[in-house]
């Protein structure tokens, strides 16, 4: 069992800058692939990026590419995205997810979910 908790949302010009974390309990964070996905009003969850166990492979969505960056801390059991650049076409609840089995850009791979952050990115 993973719990999974966002921080770091909030609200930003456009062409600002936030850092999410996530925070993970339990000892065997290092064992999940982890991802970050948003949800706008309105619209069905869309992958952002994802990062293998080890930290080394790393995924993103295309529209998120040069701006974003998801890394990962497995000592201190957390999982950033640095997010630049920002748009008002970012705004959305981020959430962040894990998985046991591959650092993929598919919902229903993923095992375990935090509730979300609010981001929002006025114009």
């Amino acid at each position: 069992q993973v719990q999974l908790v966002e921080s770091g949302g909030g609200l930003v010009q456009a062409g600002g800058s936030l850092r999410l974390s996530c925070a993970a309990s339990g000892r065997t964070f290092r064992s999940y692939a982890m991802g970050w996905f948003r949800q706008a009003p309105g619209k069905e969850r869309e992958f952002v990026a994802a990062i293998s166990w080890s930290g080394v492979n790393t995924y993103y969505a295309d529209f998120v590419k040069g701006r974003f960056t998801i890394s990962r801390d497995n000592a201190k059991n957390t999982v950033y995205l640095q997010m630049n650049s920002l748009k008002p076409e970012d705004t959305a609840v981020y959430y962040c997810a894990a998985s046991i089995n591959y650092y993929s850009n598919y919902v229903p791979d993923y095992n375990y979910w935090g509730q979300g952050t609010q981001v929002t990115v006025s114009s």
